[in-house]
């Protein structure tokens, strides 16, 4: 666990070292299927892997890359590609959502793993079921990292979060346990999964009125607590930017006043959050159609 944040040279190493990232899986496993998400050992492996996961995308062999990108180039060049995922739309942006998870397999082995749909569902499910802290944040941590970035990877696993694997309830929960930490992580986590066209309807549906009842009712007195107020105004953004109908969730959630006194503080030390309710705030009023409710 330790040699796992060494770096980007000991996250090559251990990704490449055989039967490790397979080892570790197997364990977790084992102990979600003998009811068991609580112990050291389980916590230990997903720390493990939520460090093995950072920048994944960026740090891919070259091998992996190139296939990520090659599928990206064959959907540009061919906008009717047969198979599983279907006809693929002529909108860049449906094109990118569109993408498949880079060489899905049903058995992947080594670094494959990762990515892979099935340790996106063994994250959910310690989510779910596991009351360690730490467990929570590694796995709610490895999610987030594999859904930074705009690339064919994150795009895919948000995706397969969001709308195949229904991870939304077992994120929304978290919102709302004690431990700070572990509420940042999630609120970081749907930041990246909202950033997602395709996804943000669904995603203001499942967890916009939480968001906006862990907004504080000032900017709060905690660097921790100020990076998460940010984090969830950014994703409120993200969710009403484009979307006069969850605009009018976020005020009927009675949203409003919080944004707008944690935008009005003026303290240097907490601007992050005061200038991302700002942003916020600009966003709404684009929606001309809301202004007399916002008035009121």
């Amino acid at each position: 666990r330790n040699m796992s944040s060494a770096g980007p040279e000991g996250r090559k190493k251990m990704r490449e070292c055989e039967g490790l990232i397979d080892s570790l899986v197997y364990y977790i496993q084992g102990a979600i299927a003998d009811h068991e998400p609580n112990d050291k050992a389980t916590e230990n492996c997903v720390c493990i892997l939520h460090n093995l996961s950072y920048q994944l995308e960026i740090e891919l062999p070259e091998s992996y890359a190139q296939s990520i990108y090659m599928q990206r180039r064959n959907i540009s060049n061919n906008d009717k590609t047969p198979g599983c995922f279907g006809t693929r739309s002529r909108k860049v942006k449906e094109k990118q959502q569109d993408t498949p998870l880079p060489e899905e397999k049903s058995s992947p082995k080594g670094v494959e793993s990762l990515w892979h749909s099935t340790l996106i569902r063994i994250y959910l499910s310690l989510i779910a079921k596991s009351t360690r802290n730490y467990t929570q944040e590694a796995s709610l941590g490895a999610l987030q990292n594999l859904t930074a970035g705009t690339g064919p990877m994150p795009l895919a696993v948000a995706r397969t979060v969001v709308q195949k694997a229904n991870g939304l309830p077992g994120i929304r929960a978290m919102l709302h346990v004690g431990h700070p930490a572990v509420r940042k992580t999630a609120v970081s986590l749907l930041r990246n999964l909202s950033r997602n066209t395709s996804l943000q309807n669904d995603i203001a549906r499942e967890v916009l009125p939480d968001l906006v009842s862990i907004l504080p009712e000032c900017v709060p007195g905690s660097d921790v607590a100020c990076e998460t107020t940010a984090s969830i105004c950014y994703t409120l953004f993200n969710l009403t930017q484009s979307s006069s109908h969850n605009a009018r969730l976020l005020l009927s959630a009675h949203g409003l006043p919080k944004v707008i006194a944690i935008s009005m503080n003026d303290s240097n030390m907490f601007s992050k959050a005061s200038r991302a309710a700002s942003v916020l705030l600009y966003s709404l009023w684009s929606h001309t159609d809301l202004h007399s409710a916002y008035k009121k």
